[in-house]
């Protein structure tokens, strides 16, 4: 195989192998209203590789709708996630090339960021939030 047919070789596997962390993108989230609860503070990442402190800010809605930003200074976005009952979209650096799709599909290393959903929301009133889903540790400060 010459050099060239290995370049081909190599964009056509990058872009299946990237086209195969997307489900579906056609899934229609809803926009945020008034009556969205929002919340911003710190937020301090950990995994294996990686430890990352910087801002997020959350909204939800009372029917399940959630987003979450993470930044760090200079308005540099990490991380950006959408979800609702069922279904997740993530984008960023941190997600590596994004996903979307059910949340029950969702790749091993996206789940603990989707799994901050239900920490968030049911700790309403807690000024701290601790996630620890296995490789990844997520610390929020509202």
């Amino acid at each position: 195989m010459n050099h060239i047919s290995r370049i081909v070789l190599a964009l056509l596997v990058l872009g299946l192998s990237s086209c195969a962390t997307t489900t579906n993108t056609s899934h229609q989230f809803a926009e945020p209203t008034a009556g969205w609860q929002t919340k911003s503070g710190q937020l301090a990442y950990t995994d294996a590789k990686l430890s990352l402190i910087g801002e997020v800010l959350v909204r939800y809605s009372k029917s399940g709708e959630f987003e979450l930003m993470f930044t760090k200074a200079g308005g540099i976005t990490l991380l950006s996630l959408r979800q609702d009952a069922t279904f997740g979209k993530v984008e960023g650096p941190l997600a590596r090339r994004g996903w979307s799709g059910p949340l029950a599909e969702a790749p091993p290393r996206l789940r603990g960021w989707f799994q901050l959903r239900d920490k968030i929301v049911n700790g309403r009133k807690s000024a701290t939030i601790r996630h620890d889903s296995g490789e990844q540790t997520f610390t929020l400060r509202f």
